[in-house]
């Protein structure tokens, strides 16, 4: 049974910084691309970050582009997303994703975690 289990989100000032963390279990994780999406309140999920299977090749969106960095560590089953510089409009839900192709498209995704909620107060 597959379980991404996402951890590190909280309440944080404008401008300060989180590290948010996924534990994957049940995966051959390093054949994963992994991801993390976003869902603010009446809006809709949204990619935010990806990382390939080795972690040589990154993506970012342009709204988070310099101020969120992903990364995996493959011997500990784990990606981790970095967000410094935190804005009230980063505040949602943060998602943890894997796909056997790709994990920054809604369509490729393989498996989700459950979210950890992200609020940035002004």
């Amino acid at each position: 049974q597959v379980q991404l289990v996402e951890s590190g989100g909280g309440l944080v000032q404008a401008g300060g910084s989180l590290r948010l963390s996924c534990a994957a279990s049940g995966l051959t994780f390093s054949s994963y691309v992994m991801g993390w999406f976003r869902q603010a309140p009446g809006k809709e999920r949204e990619s935010v970050a990806g990382i390939r299977y080795s972690g040589g090749s990154t993506y970012s969106a342009d709204s988070v582009k310099g101020r969120f960095t992903i990364s995996r560590d493959n011997a500990k089953n784990t990606v981790y997303l970095q967000m410094n510089n935190l804005k009230p409009e980063d505040t949602a839900v943060y998602y943890c994703a894997a796909g056997w192709s790709g994990a920054t498209k809604l369509s490729d995704v393989d498996y989700w975690g459950k979210g950890t909620l992200v609020t940035v107060s002004s």
